[in-house]
């Protein structure tokens, strides 16, 4: 019997790139869920969709019972609670999520002893940034006799052909100061503070990063122990958007940033914007994730760096290629696991090497910026 798997936000730019990495690597049949029902049709026959609001419990549950694996692309998760990974646990199916904000991370790890004794893998934290990234680090953090510290550094241009949706994300992230792990102790850090130039392949380049709220802010402390300080920094091209993003964080009031229509105003105002600017500066990521410590007896860095040309797509690969290892079997990790606990690095470049994604890493005795 053929596997079907259910996602939720199928129709949104990171779903549906999900779906069709899915469609272009397995032979799974797949549902996808959207609350209106305009714009659901894909063209290809495993593909069905399934009008749902996550509101509508019973039929969540349903459609959950009817699948083998679950994979939430209903974002902000700045919003969402557990809901939907609970009932995967308590229906024993296996779960994937796009979440991209530590408030929802916190709430799923909280469920880790469940998933374990149901036997469900359930993997979060899945797609680009976090997710290729964070085993990135993972690949980086075992080259090392003594990892101390991980640099993560993220550039997107323009819209990253991701949708309105990570745009309000983006507004969301600059709400609140948050923890970051440094030197050993949990600091406040503010929101897009702290710029640095950051050196990534061509075609970017030199590019400004600035401090964000992500949640491998606080799952990479907890799945490396040794690790002292990590650093979680992402920017956009072209550079006026930093500059505007960081009046956002710092010169507009904290109320009205935090008020709903002003995060839906500043969000749409935003797409439009790079609707035009993705024109000159296309729609790709770079990340470069570097680890340095100890090895043979002296501080070295371990640098690596990826890019691709549209940063939706480079989600669903993420998160569409662990879909496919689950699917066949080869990935069984019960429990809640952020991508970096779950994903071994020999089948993170079993990964690579299918999808092509060329990955270049160096090493140096100071971080070169």
């Amino acid at each position: 019997m053929t596997d079907r798997v259910l996602i939720l936000g199928g129709r949104g730019r990171i779903g549906s790139a999900v779906a069709n990495d899915i469609l272009n690597h397995t032979q799974t049949d797949i549902t996808i869920t959207g609350r209106c029902p305009e714009g659901s049709l894909y063209l290809d026959e495993r593909v069905r969709f399934l009008q749902l609001d996550l509101r509508e419990f019973d039929k969540l549950r349903d459609a959950i019972t009817q699948s083998n694996l679950v994979i939430h692309c209903a974002g902000p998760f700045h919003y969402r609670d557990t809901q939907v990974l609970e009932t995967c646990i308590e229906q024993g199916t296996n779960y994937l999520d796009v979440s991209d904000h530590r408030s929802y991370t916190q709430k799923a790890l909280n469920l880790h002893q469940k998933a374990i004794d149901a036997g469900v893998t359930a993997i979060i934290n899945t797609g680009i940034f976090p997710g290729i990234s964070n085993s990135l680090v993972r690949q980086g953090i075992e080259q090392f006799e003594q990892p101390e510290k991980i640099h993560l550094s993220y550039l997107v241009s323009g819209s990253g052909g991701a949708g309105v949706t990570v745009m309000r994300t983006t507004f969301l992230g600059l709400q609140h100061s948050f923890e970051a792990w440094i030197n050993g102790e949990w600091r406040l850090v503010a929101p897009y503070s702290d710029r640095e130039n950051i050196n990534f392949p061509h075609p970017y380049q030199s590019g400004g990063v600035y401090w964000f709220d992500m949640p491998e802010t606080i799952t990479l402390p907890h799945s490396f122990p040794t690790i002292k300080t990590v650093i979680t920094k992402f920017g956009s091209i072209p550079d006026f958007y930093n500059h505007l993003t960081w009046i956002a964080a710092h010169i507009f009031p904290k109320w009205l940033i935090r008020r709903g229509y002003m995060i839906e105003f500043l969000s749409h105002v935003s797409h439009s914007m790079t609707d035009f600017t993705n024109i000159f500066t296309g729609i790709g990521v770079a990340v470069r994730a570097e680890v340095t410590g100890e090895k043979d007896g002296q501080t070295v860095v371990y640098a690596a760096t990826l890019v691709h040309e549209n940063t939706a797509v480079a989600s669903g690969i993420g998160t569409g290629s662990i879909a496919k290892l689950i699917l066949e079997g080869k990935l069984k990790h019960p429990g809640v696991s952020p991508v970096e606990a779950a994903l071994p690095t020999s089948l993170f470049t079993e990964i690579v090497q299918e999808r092509e994604i060329q990955i270049s890493s160096h090493w140096a005795s100071n971080r070169d910026v």
